[in-house]
C-alpha cells in the first residue's frame, strides 16, 4: 500500500517521464506536492524505492526510472520510457519484453547553453525503442552540447530524441530556432507576445524574445545516455 503522498509523487514522476522523457527535478517535485522542503521528497523517493516502484540510477544526478506502477495507475503492461545506452539491466517483469527498435538520424549537435549555429546536417543514426516515439510522427535525434539543462536530467553528450513539430505547450522542452540562425534546447514559456527560453541550470539566464523571433523545431520525447 502506498500513502497518498507516495502515490501523488509516483504519478507526477510517471507523467513527466511520459511527457518529457526525463524525470522532474526535486524542486519541481516539492512544488507539485506542495511540500516545504526537499527533505520530504527524499523520504518519499526512498519509500518508493524500498517498495520496488522506482529505481535510482547509478552515476546519474537525481536520475529516476519507474520500475512498476500500482494497479490504480494502470500498472499492468507498463514499460519505462527513459533508456540508457549500453545499460544491460534486465526488465523488471517476469516475462521478457520485446522492444522494437527504430533507427533515427542524428542531425548534429544542439546547444544546451549559449546557442550555437543552427542544426547541422545528418551525421549518423541511433536506434531507439519504438515506445519512445509514442503515436508516431517524424522524429530525429540531436547530441547535446553544454550543461544548461542539467537540472532537467540532460547532460553534455547526451542524445535527445525530438518529435518534429512547430507547436509546443507552455513548459515543454523544445528545440528552438532563434532568429533563423541559432538553435538551442530549452524549456519554453509564453507571456503574451513574448517567448522565454528557460534553462534548467541557475548559472544561465532566461532569454526572452518576441514570439516572431523564435520558431519551435521539435519537442523532447526521450533521452539516450551512453556510459
Amino acid at each position: 500500500m502506498l500513502t497518498n503522498k507516495q502515490l501523488q509523487l509516483l504519478n507526477f514522476i510517471h507523467k513527466r517521464l511520459q511527457r518529457d522523457g526525463v524525470p522532474p527535478s526535486f524542486d519541481e517535485m516539492k512544488d507539485a506536492l506542495d511540500l516545504r522542503s526537499k527533505s520530504g521528497i527524499h523520504r518519499l523517493i526512498t519509500a518508493l524505492e524500498e517498495r520496488g516502484f522506482i529505481r535510482r540510477l547509478a552515476h546519474r544526478a537525481r536520475a529516476i526510472e519507474i520500475v512498476k506502477l500500482p494497479d490504480a495507475m494502470g500498472g499492468s503492461g507498463f514499460t519505462p520510457v527513459v533508456i540508457d545506452g549500453d545499460k544491460t539491466d534486465p526488465p523488471p517483469a517476469a516475462q521478457p519484453i520485446e522492444v522494437h527498435a527504430v533507427e533515427l538520424p542524428v542531425m548534429g549537435k544542439i546547444a544546451a547553453g549559449v546557442p550555437i549555429e543552427a542544426i547541422e546536417n545528418r551525421t549518423h543514426s541511433v536506434a531507439v525503442p519504438g515506445q519512445m516515439l509514442g503515436n508516431g510522427g517524424d522524429h530525429y535525434a540531436l547530441e547535446v552540447k553544454g550543461d544548461s539543462m542539467i537540472d532537467a536530467g540532460i547532460n553534455d553528450g547526451d542524445v535527445v530524441v525530438i518529435k518534429q513539430t512547430a507547436t509546443a505547450d507552455d513548459g515543454d522542452i523544445v528545440v528552438a530556432l532563434v532568429e533563423d540562425q541559432e538553435a538551442t534546447l530549452k524549456r519554453l514559456r509564453r507571456n503574451g507576445r513574448s517567448i522565454a527560453l528557460e534553462a534548467a541550470n541557475p548559472a544561465y539566464e532566461t532569454r526572452v524574445f518576441r514570439d516572431d523571433q523564435v520558431k519551435v523545431q521539435g519537442r523532447l520525447v526521450g533521452l539516450i545516455r551512453t556510459y
